[in-house]
């Protein structure tokens, strides 16, 4: 935490105090009370250090408290006079702001209320990135970047923001993925404007050798999010520009990481759950549903957790020194299937040949049972299970791949989903005005979920059906069949 003039001058008032006669202690003051709030997140502000000085003298006067579990805190034996009210708290620093300061004017000794509170959205928004322009979605996303080893800030990390947006044009499909990259300062505090206003962002940060892993945030409606990222080395962590073509070769490292895994009904330990960090250590929790992962890589990470009969989490966790233990709670899959039951949901591919072609054989295909017995966390996990596909990661793009190989090596499948191309021509800004759009693993990771999926289809060089090949491709088709909602 940053020292600020608040707090120096509180220092240097205990020392005058140590040196005159202390009189003002003696004197029977009044009170001054009241909530500090966190105005971003709409809550009681816990563990703030209120401190309230003499304005003329700050030498003269020094009252300290420290917020409660609602915010709340009590300055007593306060004399009558104006003084400066203010506060300290780690969130200040991540948010890259300075402890607000309030006059408090107390006289006759009648008790004073003044509340405090971190400044709002709207205020923090246009203090870091300026005026709003009118093409300015009004969003920002801010943090602090911090070693795992020891918590401190690290200057001089890049953080990369990436979403994707889809439109529809006259000419077909448009897909744009920009990016955003910010660099920490000394303090390690990054901050990124005009992001998506609404939905999910992938962000990584890396300096060196050191990286966390991409994961995904999502955007709270009020525009501003605020996310400390905490960088550790791990063999296997690429740099930024490397794509991954070993998906199993396994990350190492000295973090420890545990935690309980219990059912969202009743709350019971759920036994034989497996646990296991992204490309790395992996371990299943006991009978009272307890789990410990050693030698996990440390920093910012993402775990999956799966158990026989209920719906995989992916969790965001971040692998540092005294790390809190990590309680999840799993639903059942009877749960997720009375929602589908109710939808009244079936095979849109079945109109379109779906049975028949699986009848056929020449490509490789995936039911609702088939679905439902791999359980995916992500829409992308079902490729990484089927025989010649595979994922490749590219940290400079910050996206997974989905991989075919072809004839001629590797190639990036032709995407339909509901029997309509992701891969067709599309209108573009180059020079000759058309592009191929590739959809990442990553778009259909956003576009749906696991449970969205009735069918999936995978051909590989002539077994494509002749209504789904694209000429000038080379490459196979992997169809996608979601569910009809009424």
């Amino acid at each position: 935490m940053r020292l600020k003039p608040v707090l120096i001058v509180a220092l240097l008032a205990r020392i005058a105090d140590a040196q005159v006669a202390d009189t003002i202690h003696r004197v029977s003051g009044a009170t001054v009370s009241g909530v500090v709030r966190d105005s971003i997140a709409r809550l009681p502000l816990v563990g703030a250090v209120v401190q309230l000085v003499a304005a003329a003298n700050p030498a003269q006067l020094n009252r300290s408290a420290i917020s409660d579990s609602l915010g709340r805190f009590t300055l007593a034996d306060v004399p009558d006079g104006r003084h400066m009210l203010g506060f300290f708290h780690p969130m200040l620093d991540s948010l890259g702001v300075d402890a607000p300061l309030r006059e408090v004017y107390v006289n006759g000794g009648r008790e004073v209320r003044a509340d405090l509170a971190i400044p709002s959205a709207g205020r923090l928004r246009a203090a870091i990135c300026g005026e709003r322009s009118a093409r300015d979605s009004g969003t920002v996303v801010v943090g602090i970047v911090r070693d795992a080893r020891d918590g401190m800030p690290v200057g001089g990390a890049k953080v990369a923001g990436e979403w994707v947006e889809i439109s529809f044009r006259r000419h077909g499909l448009v897909r744009r993925v920009p990016r955003v990259v910010a660099t920490t300062g000394d303090n390690g505090w990054f901050a990124m404007c005009n992001v998506p206003s609404a939905g999910t962002i992938a962000l990584i940060a890396s300096r060196g050798a050191d990286s966390t892993d991409l994961i995904e945030v999502r955007v709270p409606p009020g525009g501003f999010l605020r996310h400390e990222l905490y960088l550790g080395s791990a063999r296997g962590i690429l740099t930024e520009g490397a794509i991954r073509t070993d998906t199993h070769r396994a990350r190492t490292g000295n973090g420890i990481l545990s935690g309980t895994i219990v059912t969202v009904a009743g709350g019971l330990p759920v036994a034989g759950a497996h646990v296991s960090i992204a490309d790395g250590s992996e371990t299943d929790a006991n009978e009272r549903g307890e789990w410990t992962l050693a030698d996990a890589p440390a920093g910012t990470r993402m775990i999956d957790i799966r158990a026989l009969g209920y719906y995989p989490v992916r969790r965001r966790v971040d692998v540092v020194s005294g790390a809190a233990p990590v309680l999840v709670a799993l639903s059942t899959l009877k749960a997720v299937l009375d929602t589908v039951r109710v939808t009244a949901s079936r095979l849109v591919g079945d109109d379109g040949g779906f049975q028949e072609r699986r009848r056929s054989g020449l490509g490789r295909y995936l039911t609702p049972d088939d679905i439902m017995r791999r359980q995916p966390s992500v829409v992308s996990d079902l490729f990484g299970m089927m025989p010649g596909l595979h994922m490749e990661y590219d940290t400079r793009a910050l996206n997974k791949r989905i991989v075919m190989r072809g004839a001629f090596g590797a190639c990036d499948p032709s995407i339909y989903i509901n029997g309509m191309s992701m891969t067709d021509a599309t209108a573009d800004s180059t020079r000759s005005g058309i592009a191929t759009v590739t959809i990442t693993a990553d778009d259909l990771d956003t576009w749906m979920r696991p449970n969205d999926v009735t069918g999936i289809e995978v051909y590989s060089g002539d077994n494509v059906p002749p209504q789904y090949q694209q000429a000038m491709r080379g490459c196979g088709s992997i169809l996608i069949w979601t569910k009809l909602r009424r």
